[in-house]
């Protein structure tokens, strides 16, 4: 998405909200040349009443999401060289010690460690003599060990912002505070400039920065900006007397008990508490106080007694000495929640020109700011935020009753132990395919995916399973998994298979531009008689990868492309001429994988057309019919074995699921889950887009380069891949490994050590049941086959083997046939 400059040099920019993302990204802003920048706060500075001015600071960097990670080292690294009025830094790099109170946090700490060598963080878990060591004041006999991350400490929110609001206002910056705005203008589908009360701010770009306002100011620009506020408890005890005559704000690491879902600061002779035990407290933006108005500020709500009673309780349990001292003040803080917990960032598309930097949190706010500064400035993050994309969330996504329960659930979950397949318990099911009622009656385990009900395997296959003999698992890798993946698998490779790939993402591209849209928005050549489909990339233009697609085409003018995510019809709509035509037509159709070695013999008696590898070749499409169904047929295979998926619209895919059902009772026919799904596309070698590559990564570091035909004409990205090629071979590749142990099973973000150091990490992995053995692929430095590797597995080293690809059928003999 390139950005749009307005008139002159430096184009207009207004910032709504001058708390800690506002002055971050006004500072990230101007230091990269757009000086001509506004930001607009509604209450007084430099305290302006939101989140930022209660926020206690602490920063715990190791996150499962690799990019919000980067973005919380980028803001210690930041606020560790800005320094408050009295010469202090922004940033005390006190260190992070979380404790474990049972058996099962101690085992996620671990985890926890191997996700910091994995993004690069320093840390260990260490013993309980070690943690008291750190935590005079903890109580020893309840804690069993703890993660100690010594880069981690406080952030002083407000030092920190008024410190960049000074370094941008010396390059040009305006804030000015006591101003709410009314309204947001707009002409053409851009905006045009912010009302406010105290008069209009014209702008070429709008970037709402209102913490928990942002639905306000989103709804004066016609945007849906889906987080809900939530107030959080957080107290500060009396003094106590094992910290008497304490003269620093703090010395000892920051703390989390997320056994109790507690964290705990030291404020010089007192302690600071914050919960996440208490019930959800959600607040309605639209009747939030103004400053003056507020009881204290506007983000600040009383406290509940009530609420917070089992977690004084919790806390004292931990730290003894907290007995004799009391809450002195506490107050209910309100700050952001979006459905699955990550920040809100991006422009839309709707109204051009309308950013959002939304539902972030002190930890990740210059890492934020930086990101969307680039954006803004140069087209693109150099971080991959993806996860973090406003337009990730389905239509079905943003209704308010789900966007209020899933928010308030990731409230609830924020120190949990949660599996990275655990699937939320409601709202479900929301979306459901054709085939869900037959599915239902197969005992299909449902895990959910963009609010999709995705059937992992069926119980109906359970006696299929008896007869196989596979290597046991820990309870971690065995959670939402089930044996009967394994025959599900074993029937695809022996026999055929029905697998429901409704939820993958259909888009369908028409009009006189359409093809020269997708020769300039692509890496391969789609320009291809009718009937073909192409593999192809969606760059940007640093040559990462948006995404990746097969576009088939039906017609001269008429294309159906297999996507992924929202973005990609953002990115397809924004590039986009007038007479191209773009649909998402994934709720109106639904399709049927059919797969296996006697998958012709399946589908061939139920159609008059010639399906045989001459009469439909592999990575070609037709429409057919099949039994009474109206289908187009694609040649595709992403378990590595002969067969179709099979297109057709919603209310004939029932029909459509009981004719191949039915015909394929005499040839063995299984239902099968995405379980088994993954297990035969990783032996097969087949990349899963925002797990095995990013924007972060290029074609050729991907193992993707026969995607790009550099010889078709020009498309985003080809200049610089171009540039790459000059620079000779990628430094990184990701790379195929096999476990050694046949038992051993890793499940992706693991760190991967060559010659004992960490140098890469796990994308994703899967148990490889034809195989015998766990395949994972990983970011690493160019590997020869052969070349022994570790793999971090809650504290133990597995050993593993770089692997040449594909692993499974490299001739394809089992699907070219």
């Amino acid at each position: 998405m390139t950005a749009v400059r307005g008139r002159g040099a430096s184009p207009r920019v207004v910032v709504v909200g001058a708390g800690i993302v506002g002055c971050s990204l006004a500072d990230e802003l101007t230091a990269r040349g757009w000086t001509d920048v506004t930001v607009l706060e509604q209450g007084p500075l430099p305290a302006p009443g939101g989140s930022t001015s209660h926020a206690p600071g602490l920063v715990f960097r190791t996150n499962p999401s690799k990019c919000l990670t980067e973005m919380a080292r980028y803001t210690v690294e930041k606020f560790g060289g800005l320094r408050t009025p009295d010469g202090q830094p922004c940033f005390d790099a006190v260190g992070g010690l979380e404790v474990a109170t049972t058996p099962a946090r101690l085992a996620d700490l671990h985890r926890r460690a191997g996700l910091a060598a994995s993004w690069g963080i320093e840390g260990e878990v260490v013993g309980p003599e070690e943690c008291r060591e750190l935590w005079p004041l903890l109580d020893p006999d309840r804690v069993l060990g703890g993660f100690h991350t010594p880069g981690d400490g406080l952030a002083r929110a407000l030092p920190a912002s008024r410190a960049q609001r000074e370094s941008a206002a010396a390059r040009g910056a305006r804030f000015l505070d006591r101003t709410t705005v009314t309204g947001i203008e707009q002409r053409g589908g851009r905006v045009t400039g912010v009302l406010t009360d105290r008069g209009a701010f014209p702008a070429d770009h709008v970037v709402s920065a209102a913490g928990f306002w942002g639905p306000v100011i989103g709804r004066m620009a016609g945007v849906d900006v889906p987080l809900l506020p939530l107030a959080h408890q957080y107290a500060r005890t009396t003094p106590l007397a094992a910290l008497a005559g304490a003269v620093r704000e703090a010395t000892r690491p920051i703390l989390r008990h997320q056994d109790r879902d507690l964290y705990f600061r030291e404020h010089a002779d007192r302690i600071g508490i914050g919960s996440y035990a208490h019930r959800p407290l959600p607040v309605d933006p639209f009747t939030v106080p103004r400053y003056d108005d507020a009881p204290v500020m506007p983000s600040s709500y009383p406290f509940t007694a009530d609420d917070f009673a089992p977690s004084w309780q919790d806390a004292e349990a931990l730290l003894p000495a907290l007995a004799g001292t009391r809450v002195d003040e506490g107050f209910n803080g309100v700050f952001s929640f979006t459905p699955d917990g990550m920040p809100l960032l991006g422009e839309t598309r709707e109204t051009r020109g309308f950013w959002l930097a939304e539902a972030v949190w002190v930890t990740h706010s210059a890492g934020v700011a930086k990101a969307l500064a680039e954006w803004m400035t140069e087209g693109r993050p150099s971080l991959d935020v993806h996860a973090c994309d406003l337009t990730r969330f389905e239509a079905a996504q943003r209704s308010p009753a789900y966007v209020e329960q899933r928010s308030a659930q990731q409230f609830v979950e924020v120190y949990d132990i949660v599996h990275p397949l655990q699937p939320p318990e409601r709202p479900r099911p929301l979306r459901v395919s054709p085939f869900h009622a037959r599915q239902s009656q197969l005992g299909a385990h449902f895990l959910e995916g963009g609010g999709w009900e995705r059937p992992h395997w069926y119980e109906a296959n359970a006696p299929l399973a008896a007869a196989l003999t596979l290597p046991p698992r820990d309870a971690w890798s065995a959670a939402h998994w089930s044996p009967v993946a394994a025959a599900e698998a074993r029937a695809t490779r022996e026999r055929v298979a029905l697998y429901d790939m409704t939820p993958l993402r259909r888009l369908e591209v028409t009009g006189p531009g359409a093809l020269g849209l997708l020769q300039r928005t692509t890496t391969n050549n789609v320009a291809k008689k009718p009937g073909a489909v192409t593999y192809t990339l969606l760059l940007d233009e640093a040559g990462g990868i948006l995404s990746d697609l097969t576009v088939a085409r039906l017609a001269d003018q008429h294309f159906q492309i297999g996507a992924n995510s929202p973005a990609d019809l953002d990115v397809l709509l924004r590039a986009a001429p007038d007479d191209v035509r773009i649909r998402d037509i994934t709720a109106g159709t639904c399709c049927v994988g059919v797969w296996g070695p006697l998958a012709r013999d399946l589908v061939q008696p139920l159609t008059r057309d010639d399906l045989s590898h001459r009469g439909l070749g592999y990575f070609r499409a037709r429409r057919t019919h099949i039994g009474e169904v109206p289908v187009t047929a694609m040649r595709l295979s992403y378990v590595g074995e002969l067969g179709w998926e099979l297109y057709t619209t919603a209310d004939l895919g029932l029909r459509l699921w009981d004719t191949l059902w039915e015909a394929g009772q005499r040839h063995g026919v299984v239902a099968a889950g995405r379980s088994a799904f993954n297990s035969l596309r990783l032996e097969k070698g087949y990349r899963a887009w925002g797990d095995d590559m990013t924007s972060e990564h290029t074609p050729y570091e991907a193992g993707l380069g026969f995607a790009v035909r550099m010889d078709k004409g020009d498309f985003t990205g080809r200049e610089a891949l171009l540039a790459l090629a000059a620079r000779g071979e990628p430094a990184r590749r990701l790379t195929a490994l096999t476990l050694d142990d046949p038992a051993a099973v890793v499940l992706g973000k693991e760190p991967v050590y060559v010659g004992g150091r960490p140098a890469g990490y796990v994308t994703s992995a899967g148990y490889g049941y034809t195989l015998g053995r766990c395949v994972a692929y990983a970011w690493l430095p160019p590997l020869a086959p052969g070349t022994p590797v570790h793999i971090a597995w809650f504290g133990e080293k597995t050993a593993a083997t770089v692997a040449e690809e594909p692993l499974f059928d490299p001739q394809m003999t089992h699907i070219l046939k």
